[in-house]
């Protein structure tokens, strides 16, 4: 039996042009969903099947799907595919915010201010929510966290790890999906702004405090020890892209 779904002939999925793949193949799945009217719990194409016909590579491919994971909208099972979660409409499906500067400097300070509110509220909402398990997870990539930053002197993909999974602690999808929308902005702090990896190294200690908050429940205390950390955060973007 021929596992590949069937879809409507009407229902087409062509290749897309260089520029801006992400946001356009994820218009163009999004329209393709519609057209073809898949219904909650359908299959997705395959992802060779969209390779091909949007003459786009697996990179690509893979990475709007975890986008569409992220905000709830599909779910990929292992050796069987990828299967739609909710209807999809076009308007539906969101790109990422890309700011319109070419300063890093004024990238970062922007999204600094969007970043505080969420990850505020994020660490409040953990605090009071994280179950043994989350504890157990923010724990192991702080440890992770820690481990690199000792023998490297920074450690910008596992602070981010660290950050993500207070994010998850919440229990609302709703931060990983509105983080989804800065992404690439919000990455911009883990890979050595202004090519110095001592960016934000004050703030080392801190995330230990901050996870001894969230680990007793003190929301007030998370909230605290993670402005404290976005305070050297501002301080030091403004510190290293003076003149």
């Amino acid at each position: 039996m021929d596992p590949t779904p069937s879809h409507p002939a009407g229902a087409a999925l062509r290749p897309l042009p260089s520029a801006d793949r992400i946001a356009a193949v994820s218009a163009a799945l999004a329209a393709f969903m519609a057209e073809a009217a898949l219904q909650p719990g359908d299959q997705l194409p395959t992802e060779r099947e969209l390779m091909a016909r949007l003459a786009v590579g697996r990179s690509t491919v893979r990475e709007v799907i975890r986008q569409f994971q992220a905000r709830g909208l599909v779910e990929t099972r292992k050796g069987s595919g990828t299967y739609l979660l909710r209807a999809v409409t076009p308007s539906a499906v969101h790109v990422s915010l890309i700011l319109d500067t070419g300063l890093l400097r004024d990238r970062l300070l922007q999204t600094l201010e969007i970043r505080r509110g969420l990850e505020v509220a994020a660490s409040e909402a953990a605090a009071q929510r994280a179950t043994p398990a989350d504890l157990a997870t923010l724990e192991e990539k702080l440890v992770a966290m820690e481990r690199v930053h000792l023998e490297k002197g920074t450690a910008g993909p596992e602070d981010l790890e660290f950050h993500l999974a207070i994010y998850d602690a919440t229990h609302n999808p709703l931060f990983r999906q509105l983080l989804e929308q800065i992404r690439e902005t919000f990455e911009h702090f883990f890979e050595k702004p202004f090519d110095r990896p001592d960016f934000a190294r004050r703030s080392f200690a801190l995330h230990r405090e901050l996870f001894d908050a969230i680990r007793a429940g003190d929301a007030g205390g998370a909230r605290l020890k993670t402005l404290g950390i976005l305070s050297i955060v501002e301080e030091d973007i403004k510190a290293m892209s003076s003149p």
